[in-house]
């Protein structure tokens, strides 16, 4: 992600109107002080998606999404950070960031980009004259407008053949070798990396092609896919073969279908299943989880049926897990022995197919069966076992329904269930209210601060360093710190902007759900009751200190303090309480 700076995304999203970015993509209707709609971003069919123009936030208490207008556009049009924020400033008038966008558009990057649209440009032209590639694709039944769609093309025999068509000097051969194009053995001798292999080049978000995958034609020929290593552009763990043309053929993607190999994409295309993703000779990152859920609320992974096929589908769940926010569902498709999905759909067309992902299993019964597998659960012993297996997965599950329901299950298949939560201390607050009106539940002095300074950032202007609070030992008190300290350092800063902040952190989740709490009143009384909650941790504070100190004293007596810790002491008895 390109780097701006903070000043300036600040000041993009305190012009832009988000009403208006969103109100234009999704019907919005005027509820009080915010506007709500369905979710563009999960089925739905009462509204549960609302939009703030205070805050300048988005959020759906249904499936968890929410951001500012640069994440919307970059969940709704699919765009990059970088373009996104280019969208967002055109509509304001104002400019990127000269430095930035040259650093994105132009230099090294750039060539190799080209360098790689050459290459890919090449194979196809060789494609056209290669009668044994042109059977291979016939028969694997791959027409021409597929070929046309996915930029299939063929690398020659021969060491040489690209080198000598694109590395016509050393600054181009230098460029070829950064793409991952080049190869060279011990000798020193550079040449073709890919050779007498059908070419499917893979793209980028923005459809750039970074990287290229080669198939044998003949089995015999070494390893059957050959990809190109890691470079400067292309990461296998955050790419998947395929999406650029899912996102093509669909303004709304329904569902993404994972599956191994580039063939199987292209003939799942071809058969009319225009969903389909492959990794890319890697197991299912965390990265490609969060790229999958960014496209499609409902994502099936497909695998053969074998022992490393589930294998590959419990790694695929580990990194599924931590991302299943309510809304978004995660399927297991396991196909028989010898088959995978391009030999399945030219069996069964489309429809076959279907009906085999309709009988999917939901990633809910997949994990307890794998977990459950050598545990017989009719002992305590073996119940035991599955809730200790179970614990530090269910615990990486976003909090919300799915999590809930997850924790139900291994509660009615154990008996363990969760422990009670500790009770909550009464906030400073009582009006703050959840949405809908009804009283939110109390909360802890420090979650009441951060959430008031969640709705109006300039609060933090109201006091000056030092806080004495700040050597509080409570949750929270660090991130209530960090707040305070942002707020005063980027004046202006707005809710949406703060989240956008915390967006990949552990606390990110925490501070979307106190930023959604409805206060009532005018915020100019917020003021009040801000300082109010910093005050009465400020006595807490006084008190911790009291104690710390009387503890010297039981251990060592009075004679044991200095000087300066008996002034203190008198100090902090005589303090307002």
């Amino acid at each position: 992600m390109a780097r701006l700076p903070d000043a300036f995304i600040d000041d993009l999203l305190a012009r832009t109107d988000i009403v208006e970015i969103v109100g234009s993509r999704v019907p919005l209707k005027r509820q009080g002080r915010e506007y709500s709609a369905r979710c563009p971003f999960h089925d739905e069919r009462s509204p549960s998606f609302t939009v703030s123009p205070t805050k300048q936030f988005y959020h759906c208490f249904g499936c968890g999404a929410h951001g500012t207008a640069i994440s919307f556009l970059m969940n709704y049009d699919r765009l990059e950070f970088l373009d996104a924020v280019e969208e967002l400033a055109k509509r304001c008038g104002v400019e990127v960031p000269r430095d930035t966008r040259q650093r994105e558009q132009s230099g090294e990057s750039r060539d190799l980009y080209l360098a790689l649209e050459a290459a890919s440009k090449f194979f196809e032209q060789q494609l056209q004259g290669s009668a044994k590639a042109r059977e291979y694709l016939d028969r694997r039944g791959v027409d021409a407008e597929n070929r046309a769609r996915f930029g299939i093309g063929y690398a020659p025999d021969g060491f040489n053949a690209l080198k000598d068509a694109l590395g016509t000097d050393e600054r181009r051969l230098s460029l070829l070798d950064k793409t991952g194009m080049l190869s060279k053995n011990d000798a020193g001798r550079v040449y073709d990396k890919f050779r007498d292999r059908v070419m499917f080049p893979i793209h980028d978000r923005r459809g750039r092609v970074i990287a290229f995958g080669g198939r044998v034609l003949d089995k015999d020929d070494g390893p059957k896919y050959l990809n190109s290593p890691e470079t400067a552009l292309f990461h296998k763990g955050r790419e998947l073969y395929g999406l650029w043309q899912v996102r093509q053929a669909h303004s709304k993607i329904p569902r993404l279908i994972v599956v191994e190999g580039y063939m199987d994409v292209v003939a799942l295309f071809q058969y009319g299943v225009n969903t389909a993703v492959a990794t890319l000779g890697t197991a299912t990152t965390p990265d490609h989880a969060e790229l999958l859920f960014r496209n499609a609320a409902d994502v099936y992974f497909c695998f053969d049926g074998d022992r490393a096929g589930r294998g590959a589908a419990w790694k695929a769940l580990e990194s599924v897990l931590p991302r299943m926010r309510d809304g978004r569902q995660a399927f297991f498709l396991f196909l028989p022995e010898g088959e995978d999905p391009d030999s399945i759909v030219r069996k069964e067309g489309s429809g076959g197919f279907d009906a085999r992902l309709a009988q999917a299993t939901p990633l809910s019964e997949f994990f307890y069966n794998e977990l459950s597998k050598d545990v017989n659960l009719a002992g305590m012993e073996g119940k035991a076992r599955l809730a200790e297996r179970a614990k530090p997965l269910l615990g990486g599950i976003p909090d919300g329904a799915f999590r809930d329901l997850m924790q139900q299950r291994l509660t009615e298949l154990t008996g363990v269930g969760q422990r009670a939560a500790a009770a909550p201390v009464a906030a400073p607050n009582p009006s703050m209210r959840a949405r809908g009106g009804a009283p939110a539940p109390k909360i802890s002095l420090v979650r009441a601060a951060i959430s008031l300074l969640l709705q109006q950032p300039e609060l933090a202007h109201a006091i000056e360093p030092p806080y004495l609070f700040g050597i509080l030992r409570q949750p929270g008190i660090p991130l209530l710190m960090e707040l305070i300290e942002l707020s005063r350092e980027r004046p202006g800063i707005g809710t949406g902007a703060i989240l956008e902040h915390f967006a990949e952190r552990e606390e990110g989740a925490a501070l979307q759900k106190l930023a959604t709490q409805v206060f009532p009143g005018e915020p100019a009384a917020w003021r009040a009751e801000f300082l109010d909650a910093l005050a009465q941790l400020d006595r807490q504070t006084r008190q911790q200190r009291i104690e710390e100190l009387q503890a010297r004293i039981n251990e060592v007596g009075m004679s044991g303090l200095s000087d300066a810790e008996k002034l203190e002491l008198r100090e902090l008895h005589a303090a307002p309480r």
